[in-house]
């Protein structure tokens, strides 16, 4: 089986994710992992699927989408990886407070520096209010308590408030 690699971008209209998806099951091909989100107005699709289609096929099929040229379209052939478990404690991370460059940034740089790996990132911007929430998996051995202090200088040299709490096991 060939993975494949698809993203759908453009401006927002109802039955994107309905046509998108119809097209790949007419293929026969299985929608193994994704994601879909709003971004301004914008809307913005990335799909792994799996499937002995051609990556010629799955672009022709998905063409209509660009038609009306308010969406465009991407495949590729990617290698197939299995999801390894996360090898130490996830976390939700939170950040929120007035809007300013650089927030992301420095935020994320703090998870990097003790090998932690962000696997889901979301962030919104209402007003002048930013909001920050990610999922985080941190190495086993690293100290959740103070990868939290460090987290909350970097805050409060933002001028924003940050939370990292434990996931529990249903929340996932």
């Amino acid at each position: 089986m060939t993975v494949h690699a698809i993203t759908v971008l453009g401006h927002d209209r109802p039955g994107i994710i309905a046509e998108t998806t119809r097209a790949l099951a007419g293929l026969g091909l299985n929608i193994e992992d994704s994601t879909m989100t709003l971004l301004r107005g914008h809307f913005a699709m990335m799909l792994l699927c799996d499937g002995e289609t051609a990556q010629a096929d799955i672009a022709a099929a998905l063409a209509p989408l660009e038609a009306d040229g308010t969406l465009t379209v991407e495949v590729r052939a990617v290698p197939a990886e299995e999801s390894a478990p996360a090898a130490g404690p996830s976390y939700v991370l939170t950040v929120h407070g007035g809007d300013r460059p650089g927030i992301v940034s420095s935020v994320v740089s703090e998870v990097a520096a003790v090998g932690g790996n962000i696997t889901d990132l979301t962030t919104r911007l209402a007003g002048e209010l930013y909001l920050l929430v990610a999922e985080v998996d941190l190495p086993v051995g690293v100290d959740a308590d103070e990868v939290g202090a460090s987290l909350r200088r970097v805050a409060g040299e933002l001028g924003v408030e940050v939370s990292l709490r434990a996931v529990e096991s249903d929340e996932l």
